[in-house]
């Protein structure tokens, strides 16, 4: 199924982005752009930046990339020269990418004439977010009950056929496309970067994200699994009109800034283009799989999570109204008895076995304990001295003891929400 849209947006003013953005971004030195719809001929004619040039590696010079995918939107002006860019979208606002043939002709002939398929994702930045991935995940469903973190707004799209959307994988749109006709694809991205951002005092600072693209060709099944061509670039997202605002923040500051200073900065192309990188390391698992990207309802960091050896095993035990009064009575009955508790009573515990060692996945152990969703509890303290309850932390749970004995204690905040106390 294919949809044929006009876009909005008029080529010579895309065109333009994309000669400016060239000039500055890695993914264009050493490239020659098929001249299609686009006429991106030109573009050769441009000068490159002579450190972008020596920074590369000598086999990277003469390489031709088969595609590029320009996402249409600004990049900041508050990004030194040699960081890659950074690009800030609103929450839930449509985003065009154009998708560019940049094949020399002759060049894998083999897929003249047929389609190919491209997986997006919208990923973790961070290599720490990154091994923490489907914990994090996880907790924005459950928070986010029924929502997608990426969308592809199919009206506005050109060219795509066949978009899918897998309900496990929230992070993940497909589709299929001709690189001989013109596609342009528009992605909505719901999460905001804040929302992974552990709460402290208000204003966090949200985390960077990245938008990924894998392009595959068939195989001699018919299935979409030999890979041909990935590229991404860094993003933040914003509640609307925030990227607009930040935007013209960084502006702001950088019309501040000496001409000295301002010279280590890049400037604010309208267009980003994404640089090629490494494909999505989930490919290397597919198996039989006609979809690289829906072969497993996890990512990739989290397959064979169950053979992870624990970091940390905590022992708790659920604390009701019983077990106190069972408290009590041990306590009288020690009293009486030099020996102890002449009944035999004791208190089954639980292990928990933590492997990333942040109060998310503990949220969702403690969860899993007391057969609730994770967000059901609103939030979980450690009793600390004098009684205080004291906010758990990443920091915390990695400086507790191995092997350490809790009694969970709930306080009910609403008839469906929980607080849980570690004692």
């Amino acid at each position: 199924m294919a949809w044929a849209l006009k876009l909005p947006l008029a080529d010579e003013v895309i065109e333009s982005g994309l000669v400016q953005d060239f000039d500055a971004s890695l993914s264009g030195i050493g490239q020659e752009l098929g001249a299609g719809a686009y006429s991106m001929s030109d573009v050769l004619a441009l000068p490159i930046f002579k450190q972008e040039e020596s920074s590369l590696p000598p086999d990277n010079e003469n390489k031709i990339l088969p595609f590029q995918y320009v996402l249409c939107a600004a990049t900041s002006p508050a990004v030194k020269l040699h960081d890659e860019t950074l690009t800030y979208l609103n929450q839930g606002q449509s985003y065009e990418i154009r998708m560019l043939d940049n094949r020399k002709l002759g060049e894998l002939p083999e897929i003249n004439g047929k389609l190919v398929k491209s997986i997006f994702r919208v990923v973790f930045h961070d290599r720490r977010l990154q091994y923490t991935e489907h914990q994090q995940l996880e907790g924005w469903r459950w928070n986010r009950p029924g929502d997608r973190i990426l969308d592809i707004d199919i009206p506005m799209s050109v060219g795509i056929i066949d978009p899918r959307a897998n309900p496990t994988q929230l992070n993940t749109v497909e589709f299929l496309w001709d690189p001989a006709k013109r596609t342009s694809v528009f992605i909505q991205v719901h999460c905001i970067s804040t929302e992974f951002t552990m709460r402290k005092h208000g204003g966090e600072k949200g985390v960077p994200f990245r938008v990924q693209i894998d392009t595959f060709k068939e195989n001699e099944n018919g299935e979409y699994t030999e890979h041909l061509h990935s590229a991404s670039c860094q993003i933040k997202v914003f509640k609307p009109k925030g990227a607009d605002r930040k935007q013209k923040t960084d502006r702001e500051k950088m019309e501040k800034r000496t001409p000295h200073e301002k010279e280590k900065y890049q400037p604010s192309y309208e267009t980003t283009i994404l640089t090629e990188c490494s494909p999505w390391p989930e490919i290397t698992y597919v198996n039989n799989s006609p979809s690289p990207g829906f072969n497993s309802s996890h990512s990739s960091f989290s397959l064979g999570e169950g053979m992870v050896r624990p970091r940390l095993t905590i022992y708790v035990c659920q604390e009701s109204l019983q077990l106190r009064e069972q408290q009590q009575q041990q306590q009288q009955q020690q009293q009486k008895h030099e020996d102890g508790d002449s009944n035999g009573t004791f208190f089954v515990y639980h292990a928990i076995y933590l492997e990333e060692l942040t109060a998310v996945e503990l949220t969702e152990k403690i969860a899993q304990l007391f057969s609730i969703s994770p967000c059901q509890i609103s939030q979980i303290y450690k009793q600390g001295p004098t009684g205080i309850h004291v906010l758990i932390s990443d920091e915390m749970i990695q400086n507790f003891q191995e092997e350490a004995c809790f009694i969970l204690d709930t306080m009910k905040e609403t008839s469906d929400s929980y607080h849980i106390i570690l004692k």
